[in-house]
């Protein structure tokens, strides 16, 4: 945020805290509906400002947030409660970004990064020389009747490789094991290959994917995809080459920030939402037009303003004395819940001392019916007041799932009783289109007069019995049409979508598929990341049988899923 809008913004919450004072109550130093609107409008506003640039975690402009809300928290009165003042640092793998000086050369035609070939995410950082050896199809399967080295010394050679396969790329391909292009490219460095250059023949077969990601281990040679068309040319056997390729992996760190209101009590309520966003896009957009900022006004400045809210009215509030409140901004969320759940593994008040949790997640398009879904509630009894609560004229829809895409799944791993509260999806999830003119402010105000009187109702109830929910991998937001039924591992850094859970009566359960298994393959699909494994799973339909492979204590098992 740039110091002139920081400081104009303070400026009008400093002047209006003064307003308040001045021998007034406590509760009447509550604000009036209408300045709490603009309270949030105003938090909304900046944190989905552009020059945050999406807030995306580890990013200058997720700093800039991190200290609005500190500065916030300060305003309101909360004591800072992360391990150095307000903040919690932790680190994470930046996705891998690929220098500047990127070559590739064959013969005497030099070609373009980007436009006529690409690394692939595997490739090691290193400069060769070599001569092309074209090797079919990259395969090492005698048993299969294809043996594409047969004969052929590959030492030093730039190994040329055709990304199809002797009978297509389908399901029903008998050689799907060799479709994965890891896989070829490592047997051709075993066989010492100096580099791996892959090509297509095919125009029917999928071009890799060009995304660098964290997770994949990198190889020691050099892999990238030509996409040019002169193949028959230039990589023809003996022509000179000479590959450059410097993949930039670096560690980055990310705050959460945490603010504590002290009752003096036993038990601490933890009410979060995430503020790190899509920064501009790389990962986890679905935008497909140009390269944009995305802002994040729903997602998820709402869920913060919302929280920052409820700390000025608890702060003031005669009630709900029962508990102390730390209330927590996570970053990390859209990496993979990273924030969330690094505090439940060093959490800044003892975990057994947390009475229950409260996630914001998306509460910023309160629709005209007032519909809204709180997720979770079958991880306590005490949930049951949910649908009791009358508070802001809202139309409850519930779920009993501990487990969903936001922060409060990390608190139901801990054994924490934990709620979502979700307001629902819309057309501008995760694009450019999702800022802060769009946002529903009182709506916003409903879902907090709806949360003080829940809060209210849970008062002096201690710590809520935990119970473990009925766990389900689905999402609020329309992007498939079929679903697996795990629970994937966020936090895992290894390749592919490691399994934490399965749901009973769900196509993985029904095709065998267990915890502890590592999903590397769905069809045709290479399972990177959980982005990977995404695409792939919405690439299939209701009642289609898809080969699924995992890895298994080490081995690799097959095994039919069918949606």
């Amino acid at each position: 945020m740039d110091g002139g809008i920081f400081a104009s913004l303070m400026k009008k919450h400093i002047l209006l805290a003064l307003g308040l004072v001045g021998g007034l109550s406590l509760q009447a130093q509550l604000l009036t509906d209408a300045e709490a609107i603009e309270r949030l409008r105003t938090d909304v506003y900046t944190l989905a400002h552009d020059s945050l640039e999406g807030r995306e975690a580890g990013m200058a402009g997720e700093k800039k947030a991190a200290r609005y809300i500190m500065a916030r928290m300060k305003e309101v009165g909360l004591q800072p409660k992360g391990d150095s003042s307000f903040v919690q640092a932790f680190t994470f793998q930046a996705p891998p970004v690929l220098a500047e000086g990127a070559r590739l050369q064959l013969g005497r035609t030099m070609l373009k990064p980007g436009t006529d070939f690409y690394p692939l995410s595997f490739t090691g950082s290193t400069q060769v020389r070599g001569k092309v050896l074209r090797c079919g199809y990259g395969m090492d399967a005698p048993e299969l009747g294809e043996d594409d080295y047969a004969g052929k010394d590959v030492q030093g050679r730039c190994v040329a490789i055709s990304i199809g396969s002797p009978d297509g790329i389908h399901p029903h391909s008998k050689f799907l094991a060799w479709h994965d292009l890891r896989k070829r490219a490592q047997r051709a460095a075993e066989k010492g290959a100096a580099a791996v250059i892959f090509y297509r023949e095919d125009g029917k077969v999928e071009p890799p994917s060009d995304h660098l990601s964290a997770k994949d281990e990198p190889l020691g040679i050099p892999v990238v995809y030509y996409t040019g068309e002169q193949q028959v040319v230039l990589l023809q056997d003996g022509n000179p080459c000479a590959v450059a390729i410097d993949i930039v992996r670096r560690e980055l760190t990310a705050w959460n920030v945490a603010g504590y209101l002290d009752n003096k009590a036993e038990r601490t309520v933890v009410i979060g939402a995430h503020y790190d966003h899509l920064g501009w896009g790389e990962e986890g957009s679905t935008h497909r037009g140009e390269r944009a900022i995305h802002n994040g006004a729903d997602d998820n400045a709402s869920g913060v303003a919302v929280m920052l809210q409820l700390a000025a009215d608890l702060r003031q509030m005669d009630l709900a004395r029962s508990n102390n409140y730390l209330f927590i901004a996570f970053s990390g969320e859209e990496k993979g819940l990273f924030g969330s759940k690094y505090w439940t593994r060093h959490a800044t008040v003892p975990l057994d001392r947390v009475a229950y949790m409260l996630n914001m997640d998306m509460v910023g398009r309160l629709d005209s019916l007032g519909n809204i879904s709180i997720n979770g509630v079958g991880t306590s009894p005490a949930w049951s007041l949910v649908p009791q609560v009358k508070a802001g004229g809202l139309t409850v829809k519930t779920t009993e799932s501990g487990v969903g895409p936001s922060d409060h799944t990390s608190f139901y791993r801990a054994e924490v009783p934990a709620i979502h509260f979700f307001t629902g999806a819309h057309k501008d999830y995760h694009k450019p289109g999702d800022d802060a003119d769009k946002v529903n402010y009182a709506g916003m105000l409903r879902v907090v007069r709806y949360m003080e009187e829940l809060i209210t109702g849970l008062d002096g109830q201690g710590r809520l019995t935990f119970t473990r929910a009925t766990e389900s991998d689905s999402t609020s937001t329309p992007r498939f049409k079929v679903t697996m039924g795990i629970v994937p591992d966020y936090m895992y850094s290894g390749k592919g979508v490691l399994v934490e859970g399965v749901t009973e009566g769900k196509p993985a359960s029904k095709a065998g598929i267990k915890a502890g298994d590592i999903v590397v393959r769905m069809g045709s699909h290479e399972v990177v990341d959980m982005m990977g494994y995404m695409k792939a799973l919405g690439q299939f339909s209701k009642g289609e049988t898809v080969p699924v492979q995992v890895l298994r204590e080490g081995k690799e098992v097959k095994l039919d899923v069918t949606f």
